[in-house]
């Protein structure tokens, strides 16, 4: 069965970003990120409502981390500390060799290429140093803008599972796309 360990952390770089591990000086980003409704919408999941609820997300991140479950990187640029957003593993079903990615990032940043980079970085890591045999992407079928990062990740999709989810008083659609080890 596949195991994890993130000690020490894995620090990920590409062309133009660092993926590091998020600490508590980033919580001012992650609650303009999670409180925003905007950027929220296909992620069904509570609103950040101050820097407290931001804190805690940052420290159930780093918890999953020390107890090697689930792993989570900032998004950086190179040589500018301010974070950009989130992307890791999630999810991972340790008994198939198979996690769950996923991203989110500030809004400034979007249409940049900032997350096909970073997903391709991860695709990379997660095979060849979690070994996974694949990689899977949940997502709202209607976040055309996460379809096509996948798409030109190489993911394929696998699934649209109808009213799948309960949230907020409404049964949400999900679509599947994943990726295999090659």
């Amino acid at each position: 069965m596949l195991e994890f360990n993130f000690n020490p952390f894995p620090v990920i770089e590409t062309e133009r970003l660092i993926l590091d591990r998020l600490n508590e000086t980033d919580v001012k980003e992650v609650f303009e990120i999670r409180s925003n409704p905007e950027i929220m919408k296909y992620i069904p999941r509570p609103l950040a409502k101050n820097h407290e609820d931001a804190l805690v997300h940052i420290n159930t991140i780093n918890e999953n981390i020390d107890k090697n479950i689930g792993i989570n990187w900032a998004i950086r640029l190179k040589g500018d500390p301010k974070l950009l957003g989130i992307i890791g593993f999630y999810r991972t079903q340790f008994e198939n060799y198979r996690s769950e990615i996923g991203y989110i990032l500030n809004s400034d940043s979007h249409g940049k290429g900032i997350v096909p980079e970073a997903v391709n970085a991860l695709t990379n890591y997660g095979f060849k140093e979690l070994k996974l045999h694949s990689i899977e992407a949940v997502i709202d079928p209607k976040n055309y803008a996460s379809e096509k990062v996948l798409q030109k990740c190489g993911f394929i999709k696998e699934a649209h599972l109808k009213e799948s989810e309960f949230w907020e008083g409404k049964f949400l659609d999900k679509v599947i796309y994943s990726l295999l080890e090659k």
